[in-house]
């Protein structure tokens, strides 16, 4: 059953706030109505649009001429450029930003979007697997708005099941972790010299007494708090085995996931030789995990849609890309990931806004139990 939705609430942070640039929040009406023009057409289809073209979309009765004064005058501003001698004008990543934060009309989606939505993740809950639903979701998001859809989401966040420590050699053991969803992790843990074999089996044994149910960091601060306990009922070489098991990281970003799906869409619908460069420092930009995910992890800091246009960040300072991203929560309301969507500047940004922002509350509901 789909469920009616309020309006998508765009998140406003230190890297994404609205704009006043030249003071042109108070422009009049009838040059926003030429720079919404312009922008329109850059967006349907990345070409420049010219003053003859605008004039005669517009409302009101101008002459080119007097479109070109007013154009003059964004230029001046920052938020069009040329990009050719005598060519039309396109909006710069300034002006895409004062047209996201200040202009923009977002609407809902229709109850079949919404539908279309639920039915797609919810097939891919069936396996009752978190990968699988996220990755459905991922998929999702890059079929309907044609760029790549992204997700991710933090293992420290999985319902565990069971623990096991699987003894490599004298100095190295795998630790197991099996969550309630049917994810398997597997972390490397240095042993500590003199070891007994019989420790791996001891410390795993306690940690599944109460494990189950727990997340990884409900875990860690359970075994802290019962630290005593630990120590009179383990030797002080399996509790320090104990305490590594759940607290070993492979690296900055190991209790991160990241699900990329239809990077493909993004060779669609090329204009240019330059459209095509753009397009593979993306594909660089997507293969280097850390940043991407360093970037949806920003998302998380609002509660809302987060709009992040080109070169406002590190990530996209080369590719001039744009990702509209938002936050999904558990049961207990703790944000447990991101989804979105990244493709070029001249994304739909009124229609992908409600979708991503329906698909976070749609893998929300089913952390939830579904409800």
């Amino acid at each position: 059953m789909a469920h009616a939705q309020p309006e998508p609430r765009i998140a406003m942070s230190a890297h994404s706030k609205p704009e006043n640039p030249g003071g042109l929040v108070e422009i009049d009406q009838r040059s926003r109505e030429i720079f919404r023009q312009i922008v329109d057409g850059y967006l349907a289809t990345g070409e420049p649009v010219g003053s003859r073209n605008i004039a005669r979309l517009l409302p009101v009765s101008l002459s080119p001429a007097t479109v070109r004064n007013v154009m003059t005058d964004l230029e001046l501003a920052g938020l069009i450029h040329a990009p050719h001698v005598s060519a039309g004008r396109l909006p710069t990543e300034r002006g895409l930003r004062f047209f996201v934060d200040a202009m923009m009309e977002v609407g809902n989606l229709t109850s079949e979007e919404r539908k279309r939505i639920e039915a797609q993740i919810k097939a891919g809950a069936t396996s009752r697997t978190l990968d699988a639903t996220l990755t459905e979701a991922s998929a999702l998001l890059s079929g309907l708005s044609r760029g790549a859809g992204v997700v991710v989401t933090t293992k420290a966040n999985a319902r565990l099941k069971h623990i096991e420590f699987v003894r490599l050699d004298p100095s190295r053991a795998l630790v197991v972790l099996v969550a309630e969803d049917g994810t398997v992790e597997n972390r490397l843990l240095a042993l500590p010299p003199g070891l007994p074999v019989s420790a791996l089996t001891e410390a795993a044994n306690f940690l599944n007494a109460r494990v189950l149910g727990k997340t990884l960091s409900e875990l860690r601060r359970e075994i802290a708090e019962y630290r005593a306990t630990m120590e009179r009922e383990l030797d002080a070489l399996t509790a320090r085995l104990v305490e590594s098991g759940i607290a070993t990281s492979s690296g900055p970003t190991s209790d991160r996931h990241l699900i990329v799906r239809g990077q493909a869409n993004l060779l669609e619908d090329l204009k240019a030789q330059d459209d095509l460069e753009r397009i593979r420092l993306l594909f660089g930009d997507l293969e280097t995990q850390t940043d991407v995910i360093d970037l949806l992890a920003r998302a998380e800091a609002g509660d809302g849609v987060r709009i992040f246009i080109g070169s406002e960040n590190k990530l996209f300072s080369m590719s001039g890309s744009s990702m509209i991203a938002a936050p999904f929560h558990d049961a207990e309301q703790r944000i447990v990931g991101v989804v979105g969507i990244i493709g070029p500047t001249r994304l739909n940004y009124a229609r992908i806004v409600p979708m991503v922002d329906y698909t976070a509350k749609v893998v929300g509901r089913l952390l939830d139990g579904g409800r």
